[in-house]
């Protein structure tokens, strides 16, 4: 829409100078706002116009940085700006927002402290908290780790304050999660966890990866083994040919059976019933 306003109506040197001050300050994406601008420059009239207008360009695209790490609201976000959502938008992150199970997240940290030791901390008691334990990657690598007693999967684990590596070290945690045994239907995406899209799969990631390793019973689980469900697990049977054989003379009862049938005592098919009325 601005676009649109800057190359079809006349120019206004005080809009663009506020569109500037917005990038500075990270309101607006620079690199959105420097394409705005540049056409603007394209379509200036006078030269007085193109060289302010140039100064203003050359000041919004500069800082390029703040399209990752932007100031909205007084709040720092990481990554895009995506604004607040509405409408269809806010309805469906509202319902996915409602999946989260406070209780899970209690159990989980439970066991996470319990596995890794007291040197990974605990979150503060709410989903922000625990969004905000997780979102560097370094517990999860930690936990994934814990698993695998000698031979952990994740070699060096770092604490960045960058998000691509906060980011990288969320991408191999669950790369060794699936090395594992937790099916791709139970796995949480990167952006789930790192901008708290959908907390509640990251719970249904690491309730998965607990009923694991109750299951495996590899002796490098460690808390109470109630707090997740067991899968299930294979239960061969042999069978003899001669059982075999006799099994192919039975017909199964999914099919109906024949036993015990009997004609004794019925009437004869179609005879009508007998109703006397005897004054």
């Amino acid at each position: 829409v601005l676009s649109y306003f800057l190359c079809f109506l006349p120019l206004h040197l005080e809009l663009l100078c506020w569109l500037s001050h917005k990038v500075q300050t990270g309101g607006v994406c620079c690199i959105c706002a420097g394409n705005t601008l540049h056409r603007a420059v394209e379509g200036a009239g006078t030269q007085q116009h193109k060289a302010k207008l140039t100064s203003i360009h050359l000041k919004a695209t500069t800082p390029r940085i703040k399209c990752r790490k932007a100031k909205v609201n007084g709040k720092v976000t990481n990554m895009a700006n995506r604004g607040p959502a509405y409408g269809l938008s806010r309805e469906v992150q509202s319902k996915i927002d409602k999946k989260y199970d406070p209780e899970l997240e209690g159990r989980l940290v439970e066991w996470i402290v319990a596995q890794c030791g007291p040197g990974v901390g605990r979150p503060e008691p709410d989903k922000t908290g625990f969004q905000k334990w997780l979102k560097d990657g370094c517990v999860l690598c930690e936990l994934i780790n814990s698993l695998h007693g000698a031979n952990k999967p994740i070699k060096t684990i770092k604490t960045s304050s960058m998000a691509f590596k906060q980011m990288e070290q969320i991408s191999m945690f669950l790369k060794a999660a699936e090395s594992y045994g937790v099916i791709k239907t139970d796995m949480f995406q990167t952006v789930d966890l790192y901008e708290s899209k959908d907390l509640a799969a990251v719970q249904r990631t690491l309730l998965a990866l607990g009923s694991l390793a109750v299951t495996k019973d590899d002796g490098n689980y460690k808390g109470d083994p109630n707090w997740f469900p067991k899968k299930s697990q294979e239960n061969k049977r042999e069978f003899s040919e001669g059982q075999l054989n006799e099994g192919r003379n039975v017909i199964g009862l999914q099919m109906g059976t024949n036993r015990g049938a009997s004609q004794a005592g019925m009437t004869g098919y179609g005879r009508p019933r007998q109703i006397i009325n005897n004054p």
